[in-house]
């Protein structure tokens, strides 16, 4: 196995698409972030202090799916077609688990930019409830799904 972005003397590289045909290609990524049941109800009544959280949290996912490039060193920047981050009260959790969704025509995937949007999706959640207290955590940030590419489907479910 080799890392795709380490040349033959182990410096950082871009990975050269130029001769990769365009092709339709999507991705899909989620993440959670648990809190107390007390500031999850602040949310489920849009109560925040900052606003809205959710319709918040989904606008600054994806302003970061399109600003991905600027973020990652190493990632091309790619012109999205559709973008879907949708940011949801989970009261298993309890908190919010977002689930993004990216479709793009292009020589390369578009995994980083669902991640990326998941991330800062669930960091905006954080920013904007962090007045009810810091014990908040976020984690399972993950693909979930991505399809089209020279590497075919892959599902994590399988």
């Amino acid at each position: 196995m080799k890392l795709s972005h380490i040349d033959s003397s182990g410096r950082a590289k871009m990975v050269d698409v130029s001769k990769k045909a365009v092709s339709d290609r999507k991705a899909v990524a989620e993440g959670v972030i648990t809190m107390s049941a007390e500031a999850a109800q602040l949310i489920a009544e849009n109560r925040g202090p900052k606003g809205d959280v959710l319709i918040t949290a989904e606008l600054a996912g994806t302003m970061a799916a399109k600003r991905t490039a600027e973020l990652i060193p190493l990632c091309h920047q790619l012109q999205l077609g559709h973008t879907d981050v949708v940011a949801e009260l989970d009261p298993e959790l309890p908190g919010v688990r977002v689930t993004t969704t990216v479709q793009v025509s292009a020589r390369t995937g578009a995994e980083m930019e669902a991640l990326t949007a998941t991330s800062v999706a669930l960091l905006t959640v954080y920013d904007m409830v962090k007045a009810t207290g810091h014990a908040m955590q976020i984690g399972g940030i993950r693909l979930l799904k991505k399809s089209g590419g020279a590497s075919g489907d892959w599902n994590a479910e399988t």
